[in-house]
């Protein structure tokens, strides 16, 4: 029996197909030839996908693993995944962060709903999957994210080239305007300061080597990527509004989520859909926007939040947890799309 050559891995390992990008993982670069070791029986390989969230991570796994340990010859395969997390070069020249690979940011139609919580518990997912996240707090008159941290009264430090070292928490980089001013000192600039100092953020923030840098936006503002309101006809009027500016101004829109959809009441059991049920997943579909998904209303993210303590931590293996997990899987793979020409929805033109 001849020996197993690199070539005879790579062939069985060209049968994977990667479902969002539509190819084989061979044909896509995610492994090659220099990637594949073998002694003796054992057969070494390492897989790089374009995110460390993927969403399908753990099936490309297994099924390299049973496709190579299958190949006359082969006693055991061992798979390590990494990742080359997809950029998109243009974007992080233009607005000066060389280390980010992506930006995504987070905003709502209106106030209340609450749009802080949704952007830290994604970028926290995001993190948890194994990607390198910073969180930058674009709310300039209300920051919020030093109380959702755990960050109350700490400040940043300055590198020898004045640039800001982010705060770090829950293996997150983190940037606020609350880090820079007393907790309880109204901040009364005009529209100008407002915008010298949201690029002071950008600009003057030694981010480093970041996979995903999460904005957290203010309420009500237009300039979004990834939109999360309550589906109320006043919030879905400004979500449609805010859907034909992105167009015109190619801001892509990575998705749309509905926070506070329902309530699950613990004394019977049962589901109250309390503004509608159905109706973002429907507008979604009308606007071709992709539809990441549904948030309940649930009484443990207040208390947590005051605690500094974000969901998953409190409660890893529930319900909340595995929804942001999932919403940062498809984002990301919906990044992955963008970049490598196949984007979904609102993503083709």
């Amino acid at each position: 029996m001849a020996a197993i050559t690199k070539q005879d891995v790579l062939e069985a390992l060209g049968t994977i197909i990667d479902p969002d990008l539509g190819r084989d993982i061979v044909t896509l670069g995610f492994v090659k030839e220099e990637d594949v070791r073998i002694q003796g029986g054992v057969v070494s390989v390492r897989i790089f996908l374009t995110t460390p969230a993927c969403p399908v991570k753990d099936r490309f796994r297994q099924q390299a693993a049973e496709l190579i340990e299958a190949l006359p010859g082969v006693a055991r395969a061992e798979v390590e995944m990494s990742a080359r997390t997809a950029s998109a070069r243009a974007i992080r020249e233009k607005i000066a962060l060389p280390g980010v690979r992506n930006v995504v940011a987070v905003g709502s139609g209106k106030g209340g709903v609450p749009k802080s919580t949704v952007a830290v518990n994604l970028a926290h997912a995001l993190s948890r999957a194994g990607a390198a996240v910073g969180l930058l707090d674009a709310d300039i008159y209300g920051p919020s994210l030093p109380i959702l941290l755990g960050l109350r009264g700490r400040q940043p430090t300055l590198t020898p080239e004045q640039k800001i070292v982010p705060l770090v928490a829950h293996g997150m980089k983190v940037i606020s305007m609350g880090f820079l001013i007393p907790e309880h000192e109204a901040v009364v600039w005009r529209g100008p300061m407002v915008g010298k100092a949201l690029e002071q953020l950008v600009r003057d923030v030694d981010y480093g080597e970041l996979d995903y840098l999460v904005v957290d936006l203010p309420p009500g503002t237009g300039d979004v990527q990834l939109t999360s309101p309550t589906p109320q006809d006043v919030a879905f009027a400004d979500v449609r509004r805010a859907i034909r500016m992105f167009r015109k101004t190619d801001v892509p829109v990575l998705g749309l989520l509905e926070n506070m959809s329902y309530f699950v009441c613990p004394d019977n059991g049962k589901t109250y859909y309390v503004f509608g049920e159905g109706r973002t997943r429907e507008h979604a579909a009308r606007n071709g926007v992709p539809f990441l998904g549904l948030l309940p209303l649930d009484m443990r993210l207040g208390p947590a939040a005051d605690r500094g303590q974000l969901i998953a931590d409190a409660d890893p293996d529930g319900d909340q947890a595995r929804r942001y997990a999932e919403f940062a899987g498809k984002l990301a793979a919906e990044l992955s799309r963008r970049h490598m020409g196949k984007a979904s929805g609102a993503l083709q033109k």
